[in-house]
């Protein structure tokens, strides 16, 4: 699990695809609007048939969750100033979730991804597009 932070406020959490454990491990803390959970279970586990019941939540801002199928993405990670703060480089099977701040995007090989979020998606009044950083500004980050 890498955590993408600064300042001690969480901008994103990845889960590269070699990551593993037993049983359930939430990534996510409870506080947040969107979860994540890792499930390894053997063969014949049963999970109970359920259904979900109506709880009211209020999510004021959109999280998103992008799992890379196929490719190279790179994610650049600004603060909530559109300050650019470092990227990182996701390869198929990676998954992020994007907390807070702000991200651009830069496809490195050919790309297949899935995005989840919240919705309804509210058109422009959803997101403000700012002057992402210059591919010779790119500071790259791994995980110590």
């Amino acid at each position: 699990m890498e955590i993408v932070s600064k300042k001690n406020k969480t901008l994103a959490i990845i889960m590269r695809s070699d990551y593993t454990c037993d049983g359930i491990n939430f990534i996510t803390p409870d506080e947040m609007s969107q979860q994540i959970a890792y499930m390894h279970h053997s063969e014949g586990k049963v999970i109970d048939a359920h259904v979900h019941n109506l709880v009211p939540r209020n999510v004021v801002m959109t999280q998103e969750v992008l799992l890379i199928k196929k490719g190279k993405l790179r994610v650049d990670f600004y603060d909530e100033y559109e300050d650019y703060l470092e990227s990182r480089v996701l390869n198929a099977g990676d998954l992020i979730l994007l907390v807070s701040g702000g991200h651009g995007f830069k496809v490195l090989e050919e790309i297949e991804m899935i995005e989840i979020k919240q919705g309804p998606y509210a058109g422009s009044a959803d997101k403000v597009r700012f002057e992402g950083v210059a591919d010779s500004d790119v500071v790259y980050k791994t995980e110590s």
